[in-house]
């Protein structure tokens, strides 16, 4: 220990226990606000999706949809026969939204809404609309272009 200019005892690293104390505190903090914003479902790059069926036609229904959990995307169906996709994390704080129905894919968190057929906030807090992905029908399936 070495002795600091106010005559107390301070280690040899050079932290005392106020500056310990208070990078702590801010370690805790800047955890608690990571947490706080996640909302449990961290936007991560998608692998790649190229190529890949989404889902069976027969599984998404018109004006509502399905959450393929393994890539975070949703697809839905706006119109019969029409199929879209988008990533499933809200653009508000990250988290994943809920299974479309009646055209409108809603976050679980916050209560944003998305159109089903552009992915278009249509009601906040979210402003920013979710990431779109091509998708085509190849037999009974739905295929990220």
């Amino acid at each position: 220990m070495t002795v600091s200019e106010r005559g107390s005892a301070m280690p040899e690293n050079g932290l005392g226990r106020r500056e310990l104390l208070g990078a702590t505190g801010v370690a805790a903090c800047g955890l608690a606000l990571t947490a706080c914003g996640s909302g449990g479902a961290k936007a991560q790059p998608v692998k790649s999706i190229k190529g890949k069926v989404l889902a069976k036609t027969a599984d998404v229904p018109v004006g509502g949809g399905k959450i393929v959990e393994e890539w975070k995307i949703v697809v839905t169906q706006p119109a019969e026969g029409v199929f879209k996709a988008f990533s499933s994390v809200c653009t508000h704080k990250g988290c994943a939204v809920s299974t479309p129905k009646d055209n409108v894919i809603t976050c679980a968190c916050h209560g944003s809404e998305f159109a089903t057929d552009s992915g278009q906030a249509t009601k906040g807090p979210a402003t920013a609309p979710l990431t779109p992905y091509q998708v085509k029908v190849e037999g009974d399936g739905i295929v990220v272009v």
